[in-house]
């Protein structure tokens, strides 16, 4: 884990895509504001990064951001955002975005970033997107 926290205060660690700009512009926003190391940030574009370390595959990781929280359950798509952003100190924000009209709107708007992200961040060219697949 690279949060530069004590492991126990460790709440989730998340598994960013370091080549995406606007992710790691998120996530450097995050560790800013992660005073307490409670976030552990793993940059799943790092050739070091083995997915299977996790029991998922790279491509799956890439699909949809992910996190693990520490008991080993892994999470993925919105619910890491509200792990993420309570564990900076936004909890009663956090509560907000469980309202079903709220948890709805906020579901389908990741689902479609999460589809056309290489895309929007600029990774495609001809309809062949660079980070869609690794060779490992």
């Amino acid at each position: 884990m690279d949060s530069g926290g004590s492991h126990s205060a460790v709440e989730v660690e998340v598994f960013y895509d370091g080549a995406c700009p606007l992710c790691v512009r998120e996530i450097n926003m995050l560790r800013g504001m992660d005073k307490h190391g409670r976030i552990s940030f793993r940059d799943i574009a790092d050739p070091s990064f083995d997915p299977a370390s996790l029991g998922v595959t790279w491509q799956t990781l890439m699909d949809r951001i992910h996190a693990r929280l520490p008991d080993g359950t892994l999470i993925e798509g919105v619910e890491v955002f509200r792990r993420l952003y309570a564990a900076v100190g936004f909890g009663p924000l956090v509560a907000a975005t469980r309202w079903p009209v709220v948890k709805q709107l906020l579901e389908l708007s990741y689902r479609t970033f999460a589809k056309n992200r290489l895309r929007l961040t600029g990774r495609c060219a001809d309809d062949v997107c660079v980070g869609a697949a690794r060779v490992r």
